[in-house]
């Protein structure tokens, strides 16, 4: 059923002619009401699958946006438990909308393979996106996560080179995403050349659907983007409403989720192509 979603979801924005949306949340963010609020809005402001980020203390990948939210979300006291809690209730109220964990190894090795494989499961998630598990590791969670049906996403980035290429995406399930700038997130945005060579490159290679992510924040980069990949991803501009909307105190104003759909839904409209 897992991939059953992620295929379905694919393919439904192919014959759409339109690129699929995937927006990233930090689980937690900054605090657990409004970051499950937010979670749960974001199917009907316009996101087409969601990856639900697992706060780490040391996020070596992500800029200091998606940083200041896993702190935040630490702080106020999120666990992984309480993450794939916020995927039950996700799935609960949106039985078809695909769902991927995002994250490090650290947590889940803590919490255990096997327990964490069966909770993620039993509570609906679709995919896994472990930023520093290299193919080299495959048998620490990839392959365990694939026996049980879940996708396990590669991460390709500008410097896979032809060489590379067969290894990563050989365990690959979902779709691959392509990490678009040689950097941290939000650090910065690749031209539509380079995403356009990109993605030639990788559909010589597999043929799952291939999603762009890293440095995308506008309609009019959605749409550049769109134009050549199946999906696309933005995470830190979405993150970086909650951090503008904290009071003094750290508390989230109220109108922080609706704050963020707005600009989901302005976001939906580069979709087109």
């Amino acid at each position: 059923m897992a991939l059953d979603r992620i295929e379905t979801c694919f393919a439904t924005c192919k014959a759409e002619q339109r690129a699929a949306l995937g927006i990233f949340v930090s689980a937690g963010d900054p605090d657990l009401a409004t970051s499950t609020e937010l979670l749960l809005g974001l199917p009907e402001a316009g996101a087409d699958f969601v990856e639900l980020g697992m706060p780490f203390s040391d996020p070596m990948a992500d800029g200091p946006v998606i940083q200041a939210a896993s702190l935040r979300a630490i702080k106020a006291g999120i666990t992984l438990d309480k993450v794939l809690n916020m995927a039950s209730q996700f799935r609960a109220k949106h039985p078809h909308v695909p769902l991927i964990l995002m994250g490090y190894f650290n947590p889940i090795y803590i919490y255990g393979v096997d327990r964490f494989l069966d909770a993620a499961t039993d509570a609906g998630v679709d995919g896994l996106i472990m930023v520093d598990l290299p193919p080299e590791e495959d048998t620490e969670l990839c392959v365990s996560a694939t026996n049980k049906g879940m996708a396990f996403i590669r991460l390709i980035t500008p410097t896979t080179d032809d060489k590379r290429m067969p290894v990563v995406v050989k365990n690959a399930s979902g779709f691959v995403y392509y990490v678009s700038i040689t950097g941290i997130t939000g650090s910065g945005r690749a031209s539509a050349d380079s995403i356009a060579n990109a993605m030639t490159h990788i559909r010589g290679f597999t043929d799952l659907p291939a999603v762009v992510g890293f440095g995308i924040k506008h309609p009019d980069h959605v749409r550049e983007a769109g134009q050549h990949a199946d999906g696309v991803v933005v995470g830190s501009a979405v993150v970086s409403i909650i951090a503008d909307n904290l009071g003094d105190d750290g508390t989230p104003a109220s109108d922080t989720a609706e704050k963020a759909f707005a600009l989901v839904r302005d976001l939906k409209t580069g979709t087109s192509r």
